[in-house]
């Protein structure tokens, strides 16, 4: 059993900053690549930022220059710092995670349960 869960959404004003946090746990045994997607209403969901386990990043350009995307792999927790937040960030925030449970299984996605992140005009 994985779980994956997401703290930090909220209500902000435009250009202001929020993190969001999501912590893994678990039978896990690796963990690949970890991201952000969001989802606003009406919408698809689409990818904000994703990092691999050596660090590497992804992200949009709609969020570029004021979104960070960091990890600890110690604690399986992926992170979010949010600058700049525009109303256009208004979405559902989900945590991804490609891990695998043990040495003989692939690795699969999994979901947190997302965060509501409200950027005020």
């Amino acid at each position: 059993q994985v779980q994956l869960v997401e703290s930090g959404g909220g209500l902000v004003q435009a250009g202001g900053s929020l993190t969001l946090s999501c912590a893994a746990s678990g039978s896990i045994f690796s963990i690949n690549a970890m991201g952000w997607y969001r989802q606003a209403p009406g919408k698809q969901r689409e990818l904000v930022a994703t990092i691999t386990s050596g660090g590497s990043t992804n992200y949009a350009e709609s969020v570029k220059g004021r979104f960070t995307i960091s990890r600890d792999n110690a604690k399986n927790t992926v992170y979010l710092l949010m600058n700049s937040l525009k109303p256009e960030d208004t979405a559902v925030y989900y945590c991804n995670a490609e891990l695998s449970m043990d040495y003989f299984n692939p690795a699969y996605d999994y979901w947190g349960q997302g965060t509501q992140v409200t950027v005020s005009s």
